[in-house]
C-alpha cells in the first residue's frame, strides 16, 4: 500500500518506457562506433598497420560498451515480460544472426594478429566487418517492423503466437530503415575513428564519414516521408486504464490513421526529429571542417533524435500487431507488476550513476589518439 502512495502505476510505467529509450540510445552512442569502425575497417584502412591502429582505437572499450546491450535486454525481460517474450521469440532468427555477428567481433579481436599471415588476418578483418555491417542493418530491420506492426497474435491466456517468418522482415521499408541504421552508426564510427587516429586512417574516415552523414539525413527523411503517407499508425478506441493490469486483450486497438498525428497531439516531441537532422547536417560540416570534437558530438545528436523519435512517435505503443491490432502491446497493459517496477526503478537510482561515473573515468584514462607508432612500440600487446 505505501508503494502505490509513494509512486504511481502509471508514472513507473513511464520512467521505464523512458528508461528502456534511454538504455537503447546508450547502447547505440557507445556500441555503435564499435559497430561503425568495424565496418568501415576494409575501407578506411589498406595496410596491416593501418587496420590495427583503427582496431585499437575501439579495441580497450567494445567490451565494455556491450554493457548497454545487457542492461537494455535486461531491462526488456524484467520490466516488459510480454515485450520481451513477444520479440525474442518472433525475431528469433534476426536475433540469432546479431548474437552471431557479435560473436564474430571479440573472436576477431583476440585472434586476427596471434598469426602473421595476410590471408589469417584478411580473413579476421572482413569477419569484422560482418561482425558491425550485420547487426546495424538487423537493428535497423526490426525498428522498420515495429513502425510497421508485427505479425503476432496473443491467446486468452497471453501466449504469444508469431505467425510470419524471417524473409517477411526484409520488406522493403525495413529495408530503408536498416539503411537508417547502417549510415548513422557508419558516421559515428568514423567520427570516433577521426577522433581517435591520425594521418591516413582519419583522413578516409572523415570522407567516408561526411558521405555517411549525407546518407543518414536522407534516408531518414525518406523513412520518415513514408511513414507519413504510406505506413498506417495504430489507436486506442475508447478508455484505457493506465494504472489497470498488464493485458493488452483488455483494451480495444485500431489500425489506421497516420503516425504523424502524434506531433498534433504532443508538439514538443518534434524535437527529437530535428535533433535527427540538424545532427546529421552538423556532422557533414564538423568532417568538412575537421573538428573532431565537434563531429563527434554532432553524431551523437544525430542518433540520439533518430532514435526517440521513433519511440516519441509510437507511444503509447511499444509493439504493434499488424494481424490482430488488439493484442498490441503499449506502455499501460504490457508491464510488470508496480511492486516489480518500484524496485527495479531503485535499483536503477544506486547503480546506474555509479556505471556512468566509470565510464567516464575509463574515456578519461584511456583519452588521446592511436597512432602507428604506439602499435609497432607494443605490437605484442595490443590487437
Amino acid at each position: 500500500m505505501i508503494l502505490h502512495e509513494f509512486m504511481d502505476f502509471e508514472v513507473l510505467r513511464v520512467i521505464w518506457w523512458a528508461l528502456l529509450g534511454v538504455l537503447l540510445i546508450g547502447f547505440a552512442l557507445a556500441d555503435g562506433f564499435d559497430l561503425g569502425v568495424g565496418t568501415l575497417l576494409p575501407f578506411v584502412a589498406r595496410t596491416d598497420l593501418e587496420r590495427r591502429v583503427a582496431i585499437n582505437t575501439v579495441g580497450p572499450v567494445w567490451e565494455g560498451n556491450q554493457v548497454w546491450f545487457i542492461l537494455g535486454g535486461g531491462a526488456i525481460f524484467a520490466a516488459w515480460p510480454p515485450l520481451y517474450a513477444v520479440s525474442f521469440s518472433g525475431f528469433y532468427l534476426a536475433m540469432f544472426l546479431i548474437l552471431a555477428a557479435l560473436i564474430l567481433r571479440p573472436v576477431g579481436f583476440k585472434y586476427r594478429s596471434k598469426r602473421d599471415s595476410e590471408t589469417w588476418r584478411s580473413a579476421w578483418d572482413w569477419a569484422l566487418f560482418v561482425g558491425g555491417f550485420v547487426p546495424a542493418l538487423v537493428f535497423g530491420v526490426a525498428v522498420g517492423n515495429v513502425l510497421q506492426g508485427v505479425p503476432f497474435r496473443l491467446t486468452e491466456d497471453l501466449m504469444p503466437i508469431y505467425e510470419g517468418g524471417f524473409f517477411g522482415l526484409l520488406n522493403p521499408y525495413a529495408l530503408l530503415a536498416g539503411l537508417v541504421s547502417v549510415s548513422m552508426l557508419v558516421m559515428h564510427g568514423a567520427a570516433w575513428l577521426v577522433f581517435k587516429s591520425e594521418g591516413l586512417v582519419a583522413d578516409r574516415a572523415r570522407e567516408f564519414g561526411m558521405y555517411a552523414a549525407m546518407a543518414t539525413f536522407a534516408t531518414y527523411a525518406l523513412a520518415g516521408l513514408w511513414l507519413a503517407a504510406g505506413i498506417d499508425a495504430y489507436a486506442f478506441t475508447g478508455a484505457v486504464a493506465h494504472d489497470g493490469p498488464s493485458n493488452p486483450l483488455m483494451n480495444e486497438v485500431v489500425r489506421g490513421g497516420s503516425w504523424m498525428a502524434a506531433y498534433a497531439e504532443r508538439p514538443w516531441i518534434i524535437v527529437a526529429p530535428v535533433m535527427g537532422f540538424l545532427g546529421a547536417a552538423m556532422a557533414v560540416l564538423g568532417f568538412r571542417a575537421r573538428r573532431e570534437g565537434w563531429t563527434m558530438l554532432a553524431s551523437k545528436m544525430s542518433i540520439t533524435g533518430i532514435i526517440a523519435s521513433v519511440g516519441l512517435t509510437m507511444f503509447p505503443f511499444i509493439l504493434p500487431s499488424s494481424i490482430d491490432p488488439t493484442s498490441s502491446l503499449t506502455v499501460w497493459d504490457s508491464s510488470s507488476s508496480h511492486l516489480t517496477l518500484f524496485v527495479m526503478l531503485v535499483s536503477a537510482v544506486i547503480f546506474m550513476p555509479i556505471i556512468l561515473l566509470y565510464t567516464a573515468w575509463v574515456y578519461k584514462v584511456l583519452w588521446g589518439k592511436v597512432t602507428a607508432r604506439d602499435v609497432m612500440d607494443n605490437s605484442d600487446s595490443v590487437y
